[in-house]
C-alpha cells in the first residue's frame, strides 16, 4: 500500500470511529487568513472563522484571531495575539469569550519521502463575560503533507485541547477534545491558497456520551 493511501485510510479511521452513544452535529466552518510580512522578521496576521452548525441553528461561533509574529529562522515563528469569540445559538447571541495567545509553529521540522510534517504549540488563556478567567489550555497541533497531483497536497492533521486547569466553563481537566482533519490543499495563484475537508471534532464528556462534530471545513489563505 502507497504511503499516501496509508494516510489517508488511517486518519479517515480515526475520524469515522465513534462510540455509538456519541452526539452527532453536522457542521460547515468557513476560514480566511490574511498574513502580512512587515520586514524584519516580523509578520502580521488576521484570521476569521465562522462556524454554523445544524443543532445550534446556523450560525453558532465568530472568531477574530489577530497576531504579531517573528521569525528567528527559516522554519520557526513565534506568535502573540489576541481571539474575540462571540458565540450564538439559534441567532440568539449567547457568551463573549476573549483569549490571550501565545504559539510556536515550525514549519517541515521533518519528511519521510514527499510526506512533509509540520507542527504548533499553542497556549491560550481564555476569560468569558460573567465568568471569570483565566482558563489555561494547551493546543498541540501536528500536520502531514504530500503531494497527489501536481501542485495539489494530500494534508492530514489532529489537534488536541488540554485543560491545565479548571473553573466555572472549564471544567474537564486534562484532554477536553480533539480534532482530526483530512483534505487537499491547493494554490489559487501566487499569493493565495486554499485547504478543504472533512474535520472531526470529538469532545470528550465525563459522565455522559461524548459529542462529535462532523465539520465540512474550508479555509482561504492570503500572503503579502
Amino acid at each position: 500500500m502507497s504511503l499516501k493511501a496509508t494516510i489517508l485510510i488511517a486518519t479517515a479511521s480515526a475520524a469515522f470511529a465513534s462510540p455509538a452513544m456519541a452526539r452527532d452535529d453536522a457542521q460547515a466552518w468557513g476560514a480566511g487568513t490574511a498574513n502580512v510580512d512587515l520586514g524584519g522578521g516580523f509578520r502580521a496576521s488576521s484570521e476569521t472563522v465562522l462556524r454554523f452548525s445544524d443543532n445550534r441553528g446556523g450560525l453558532y461561533e465568530i472568531e477574530e484571531n489577530l497576531m504579531v509574529g517573528y521569525k528567528p529562522s527559516k522554519q520557526v515563528t513565534v506568535w502573540l495575539g489576541y481571539t474575540h469569540n462571540p458565540q450564538y445559538d439559534h441567532g440568539d447571541f449567547t457568551l463573549m469569550e476573549r483569549r490571550f495567545r501565545q504559539q510556536v509553529n515550525v514549519d517541515n521540522f521533518a519528511a519521510i519521502g514527499k510526506l512533509k510534517l509540520s507542527g504548533r504549540v499553542r497556549l491560550e488563556e481564555r476569560w468569558r463575560e460573567g465568568q471569570g478567567g483565566p482558563a489555561w489550555r494547551l493546543r498541540p497541533f501536528i500536520k502531514a503533507s504530500v503531494p497527489v497531483a501536481g501542485k495539489v497536497n494530500l494534508v492530514a492533521s489532529h489537534e488536541s485541547f488540554i485543560d491545565l486547569n479548571t473553573n466555572s466553563f472549564q471544567r474537564i481537566g486534562g484532554e477536553e477534545r480533539m480534532r482530526n482533519f483530512v483534505g487537499l490543499a491547493a494554490p489559487l495563484s501566487k499569493k493565495f491558497g486554499i485547504e478543504a475537508g472533512y474535520l472531526l471534532q470529538h469532545g470528550f464528556v465525563r459522565n455522559g456520551p461524548d459529542n462529535h462534530d462532523h465539520v465540512f471545513s474550508v479555509a482561504l489563505t492570503g500572503n503579502f
